[in-house]
């Protein structure tokens, strides 16, 4: 069942830093007006990081990958191999009556049965625990655990494998889940597949310039900043 009457999707093809990535999240939240979704890439192997998380844990990465601490919660995220994307919910819209926990089950719900028509027997966690291979809801607990080896409720789940999570955060402005699915197949649609999962009534959009603007702004301040990195 889809979640938004209508929905502006961004296949965003350009591959960018850590940083920029999680700086256009925040823009496309302080700016939404209609609910969206962004499929992003990364311009090397990253890692992200939760808000909470330490910057002990992750600092041996520093080599090997652009590091950068989520502005949403959750645990450790490997990005590179995965599709990464990232859901924008204006605070006037309907669907914010439900509870983070309701609407992270109501996404993951739809990413499911996207992946079943894909071909991929995807499941619901229906408890948290170790899952045989992450992200999460905001936790203050859940801070250097990789998020894919672990499970909360409602994470995508095959054959008992954590193939997608999610951390979310709401504000004024609404509410931002950024998302990664990892582990399947992910040349068969499966974007496309979920966006029209999410809403009948998609509407392919490139993200503005004004928004690629302040986004190098909050990157260069705020994401790309070793006070931010290593705030915890």
């Amino acid at each position: 069942m889809s979640i938004f009457a209508a929905l502006n999707v961004c296949h965003d093809l350009a591959a960018r830093t850590a940083a920029m990535n999680m700086a256009i999240d925040e823009v496309s939240l302080e700016t939404a007006r209609v609910p969206s979704i962004r499929f992003y890439r990364w311009n090397r192997p990253a890692l992200s990081f939760g808000y909470f998380g330490r910057f002990a844990d992750v600092a041996h990465y520093l080599a090997e990958r652009d590091l950068v601490r989520r502005w949403t919660g959750g645990g450790i995220v490997f990005h590179g191999n995965d599709l990464t994307y990232s859901i924008v919910i204006p605070a006037n819209h309907l669907v914010l009556g439900h509870s983070s926990i309701s609407l992270y089950e109501k996404i993951h719900g739809v990413l499911r049965d996207a992946l079943i028509v894909t071909g991929e027997r995807a499941e619901l966690s229906a408890v948290a625990g170790v899952a045989a291979a992450g992200a999460e809801i905001n936790d203050r607990d859940y801070n250097a655990a990789d998020c894919f080896g672990n499970l909360v409720r409602a994470d995508v789940v095959l054959n008992g494998r954590k193939v997608a999570g999610a951390a979310q955060r709401r504000t004024r402005a609404g509410l931002l889940q950024q998302g990664s699915i990892q582990h399947v197949d992910l040349a068969n649609g499966l974007a496309e597949e979920f966006a029209q999962a999410l809403s009948p009534n998609c509407k392919i959009q490139k993200i503005d310039n004004s928004v690629l603007r302040r986004g190098q702004e909050i990157a260069q301040q705020k994401y790309g900043t070793s006070a931010w990195l290593r705030k915890r």
